[in-house]
């Protein structure tokens, strides 16, 4: 399924704020993943394989590193046997890197919401407005994005333009 995001991905030294931010709205919280994203090697764009007690796809997205609102065109594919597929995946184009989190999800409509606890690189919050469910123009996800960011308080200084792969290979 393909699909276009709009997101914003911010550090946060107090994902409990947000949280209840997130209920006060009446966000619909979906539980808690423990994720493992594999990366792979791959010429354009970027593919992981997420494993987590609740998300299972194979994801392959392009974006732009930029901070505030950027847009992904993504498309997933379901893997809930995912054990055998990330094998075939390392042998024939090998990882690139991992990222484990711990990663809380909410949705408001067609926006979600994630609280992320990456143990090298700290605490985040990030928003996906989505046309995966409905038809909404860019423009919409794009205002939907800076409400939600607004709303949140986030500061400029807090966005990050990077995704958590680029920020641990560059730790590294």
């Amino acid at each position: 399924m393909a699909f276009i995001n709009i997101e914003i991905k911010a550090r946060t030294s107090n994902p409990g704020k947000v949280r209840n931010q997130l209920l006060e709205n009446n966000a619909a919280f979906m539980g808690t993943d423990r994720q493992t994203d594999t990366y792979f090697n791959v010429p354009v764009g970027r593919l992981k394989l997420r494993q987590g007690n609740i998300e299972n796809a194979l994801i392959y997205y392009t974006r732009t590193n930029q901070a505030g609102p950027k847009q992904s065109n993504c498309e997933v594919w379901p893997a809930p046997d995912s054990n055998g597929l990330r094998q075939i995946l390392e042998n024939s184009l090998g990882i690139l890197v991992t990222v484990t989190k711990t990663r809380e999800i909410y949705f408001i409509d067609n926006i979600k919401f994630h609280i992320d606890t990456i143990r090298e690189l700290g605490n985040f919050i990030e928003i996906e407005a989505s046309n995966k469910t409905a038809d909404v123009s860019s423009e919409k996800l794009n205002e939907q994005c800076r409400h939600f960011m607004e709303l949140f308080g986030i500061k400029d200084e807090e966005l990050v333009e990077a995704s958590y792969s680029d920020m641990l290979l560059t730790e590294n």
